[in-house]
Order: structure tokens, then sequence, then C-alpha cells
């Protein structure tokens, strides 16, 4: 088995020049994965860190209503945003929805206004459960009909739904993103 895998690794049976080719083509696929990965903060997104959430631009409104909102005192992007209980869910939900970000801003398809997918619905549904089930019986009762909590409490990131409509003037000074500056859940 050792031996098969050595035979694979070092393209026995390919004449020195394709081994050659097929190795430098391997040294730049991988060369160029961890410049991408080094360019858009890779390492960033396995931390809770809301200022990461800013590594994209398009998400900085909601970053702004975010940090002068109710929650900005009390909880970070992924308290609502990400399955909890199962830190492997987390993080397979984290790079599922991550890539499909990636894909689709990279691109420049995102919508004009910004909504929560079919998949991420459930999570945040149910992380406001999680936090204001016990004050809130009404909304175990309005569950069965389908309502979701941002149908009715619509200010949760601000009144700005669609992004050419936010207002700019009230945008904070974004933060550093990444590993530098400000800590878990602080206002820069």
């Amino acid at each position: 088995m050792l031996a098969r895998l050595k035979c694979i690794l070092m393209l026995s049976g390919l004449p020195k020049r394709w081994q050659a080719a097929v190795y430098a083509a391997g040294g730049a696929v991988v060369g160029l994965a961890l410049l991408v990965a080094r360019i858009g903060n890779a390492a960033s997104y396995l931390s809770d860190r809301p200022q990461t959430c800013v590594n994209c631009h398009v998400m900085t409104d909601a970053y702004a209503s975010w940090i002068r909102g109710s929650h900005g005192r009390a909880a970070v992007c992924n308290d609502c945003h990400v399955p909890h209980g199962n830190p492997l869910a987390k993080y397979v939900f984290k790079a599922r929805d991550g890539l499909k970000h990636s894909y689709v801003f990279t691109l420049r398809k995102e919508p004009q206004v910004l909504e929560l997918s079919d998949g991420a619905e459930p999570v945040v549904r149910s992380n406001c459960l999680r936090c204001h089930g016990r004050r809130l019986v009404m909304v175990r009762q309005t569950e069965v009909s389908e309502r979701r909590c941002w149908d009715c409490h619509t200010n949760i990131h601000g009144r700005a739904r669609s992004l050419s409509s936010s207002d700019g003037v009230l945008r904070p000074r974004l933060p550093q993103a990444g590993f530098g500056g400000a800590g878990k859940g602080e206002k820069p």
C-alpha cells in the first residue's frame, strides 16, 4: 500500500518532462489557492468576530445597524446566523454558506435586496427562539403559522432593505477585518 502511494506521488511511468509539468501545475494551483485565501482573509472566518463580516462590503449596512442596535450589546453575527449545539454543524454551515457568498459576491450576482436563503431561515428562527423563547410565548404559537420573527421585527438590521437605499452618513468607521483590531463584540 505504501509502495503504491509512493509510486503515485512520484508519478512513476511518466517521462521526466511530464513529471515536471505536473509538479509545476500542482504547485501553481496550491500557490494560487494560498494567495486567494490570504487576500480573502480566510482564516478570519474561523472566528466569531463580527468585524469579519465586513470583509465583504455588501455587509457594511448590516454591520452598522448591528453595532448601533440592541443586538450589538448582546450578540455577535454568529449567535444569530449559524447553528449552535454542534461545533461540526456550525463550521460545515459556515463553510457552505461562505462558499455560496464568495461565489455570489465575487461574480457580482448579489440581489439588490438581501434576504436569508431557504437553508438559513430555519437556523435564524431557531436562534431567535433559543435566546428569546422563554420571554415570548407567542413566538411558539406563531411558528405554526410559518410567520418569521423578522416579519414583525423589521428593525433587526435597520430600515434599509436595498443595497442602494442605505444612508451612508450613518455608517460608522469600519474596523480592520481579520485578526487585528477590536476583540469579540468590542466596538471600534
